[in-house]
């Protein structure tokens, strides 16, 4: 049964983020995720970078890189449905008088009343400010844009798809289970969310349908700040104030006790007592706050909802770190996360260390000279000899452009996946102890390849054992025949890695 996950806002996207990277370690199992993001801000950085990961993700899911036996790598298929803002289809201008035809409003004696509710509750600012960066941080101006998302919207693209395909999984017997997921202390996550989450739980009521779907939402409570710069201030009166953050989430959580408790069946709130300070942007793709460890949770909430057997409304669940500023392996409190991401980590830091290294230097120097001093090659591909012998037949030829195709897709993620780890680990109001990434923080260097024993943090393996532990120990025992088809190739070379990276 697919989980449908619907990222709300730059937090929303962020979130969806993390989520694709702990599904890509095997985290989540192998139903479906079905992703929406919502941004009245198509552009927003947090947003742009989130749809690469998805991209990222996606393309190297397609290879068939999990061995079910073995480890779940990369078993968790994940769809979209794009980027849905509350202006599609709107031909005024992005902005809220004109959204709400304000100058129409004022020159008609009927609607003067109307004119002048509107002059109290916003300033002029606040009227003719361009939403095409999203809502400024602004939740009143959000909530009045997103109230007037109506039922009609159900029928439009791609609220259709999503609503057709939660009704025909409701139709099959089992729960089909809807998550959202933003903050609630900024614009369109605070506006988003309890909009959104009652529209699909009315939608759902009136198709009969609603006890059959469980919807959930993830509140993110201020875990981050700014100050605006002098640039910031002169481009727009109206932006997004971290100092005001606090009392967003206080009107924000008094209006889901009193409206939206029966739009979701559990609800998650997490926060963070030291804030990030990152960079002021109004908007668009100069919002691109790097990935917060907060989101890792926020990730495994999402796991969590997805993978728990009975969902009671009314339950309470507590996580907590144990030393407030510190974070590590026994804050996850789960020794299967650890045992996934150590294994991703280690497989992509070889990867990008070793292997796609030497693949390149096969490329570079020819098949004939690299098989001789790297004796695992001609297990995957086929060899360059004079006469083939028959069994080599059936292995793919190294130089065949699917083949580099799948090192640059497999390439890709590793970047990808390291990026995010190590941006993680750069938080400066906390120590996050989890890796040590000094090795490959660098994005414009290859990894060290002589850290990979030193690389996991409180690594409590016996010395031995670490010494033991290199690169080329780990390619000795590469062997296809340990393997689930497809087993040959480039992706053959991965799945192997995979398998002896674990510990």
């Amino acid at each position: 049964m697919a989980l449908y996950l619907i990222g709300i806002g730059g937090t929303g996207a962020k979130c969806i983020e993390s989520t694709l990277q702990l599904a890509a370690v095997g985290l989540f199992d192998e139903q479906p995720i079905r992703v929406l993001f919502v941004d009245a801000d198509e552009t927003n950085g947090n947003l742009t970078r989130a749809r690469q990961s998805l991209t990222t993700y996606q393309t190297a899911y397609q290879l068939s890189l999990s061995e079910p036996t073995q480890y779940p790598w990369m078993r968790t298929p994940v769809e979209s449905y794009g980027v849905w803002s509350p202006f599609d289809d709107v031909d005024t201008d992005k902005q809220l008088g004109a959204f709400f035809q304000y100058n129409s409003l004022s020159v008609n004696q009927n609607n003067e009343a109307l004119a002048g509710l509107f002059n109290v509750l916003y300033t002029q600012e606040e009227r003719e400010t361009a939403l095409d960066v999203g809502f400024r941080g602004r939740p009143a101006i959000g909530a009045a844009i997103m109230s007037q998302v109506g039922i009609e919207k159900f029928e439009k693209q791609p609220w259709n798809s999503l609503i057709e395909e939660i009704r025909r999984d409701a139709g099959g017997g089992k729960t089909v289970r809807v998550f959202l997921c933003g903050s609630i202390f900024g614009g369109t996550g605070a506006a988003g969310l309890p909009t959104i989450g009652r529209l699909i739980s009315d939608q759902l009521k009136r198709e009969d349908q609603r006890e059959k779907v469980k919807i959930a939402g993830l509140f993110m409570l201020p875990y981050f700040n700014f100050a605006p710069t002098s640039v910031g201030e002169s481009e727009a009166k109206v932006y997004a104030r971290s100092e005001k953050f606090l009392l967003n989430t206080e009107a924000a959580l008094r209006y889901y006790n009193r409206q939206s408790r029966e739009c979701f069946d559990r609800i998650y709130l997490l926060g963070n007592q030291n804030l990030s300070p990152v960079e002021f942007s109004v908007g668009k793709n100069t919002q691109r706050n790097q990935p917060h460890f907060l989101e890792i949770y926020g990730a495994l909430a999402i796991r969590e909802f997805e993978l728990a057997s009975d969902i009671q409304s009314g339950q309470v669940g507590i996580m907590a770190r144990q030393r407030t500023g510190n974070l590590n392996w026994d804050d996850l409190q789960n020794s299967k996360i650890k045992g996934e991401l150590v294994t991703a980590t280690r497989f992509a830091y070889v990867w990008l260390s070793n292997i796609d290294p030497e693949l390149q230097e096969a490329k570079d120097i020819g098949v004939g000279a690299f098989q001789r001093r790297a004796p695992w090659f001609t297990d995957f591909f086929k060899p360059m000899t004079r006469f083939f012998r028959s069994e080599s037949k059936s292995l793919p030829d190294f130089n065949d452009e699917r083949e580099q195709e799948k090192i640059q897709n497999i390439t890709d993620w590793c970047q990808d996946y390291l990026r995010w780890l190590s941006e993680i680990h750069d938080c400066e109001s906390d120590s996050v102890r989890l890796f040590d990434v000094s090795s490959f923080k660098n994005p414009n260097q290859l990894p060290r390849e002589g850290q990979l024993s030193n690389l996991i943090v409180d690594d409590r393996r016996e010395q031995n054992l670490k010494r033991r532990d290199t690169i080329d120990r780990l390619k000795e025992k590469l062997d296809p025949n340990s393997l689930n088809a497809p087993k040959e190739g480039t992706v053959g070379v991965a799945k192997a890695l995979y398998r002896v990276c674990q510990l």
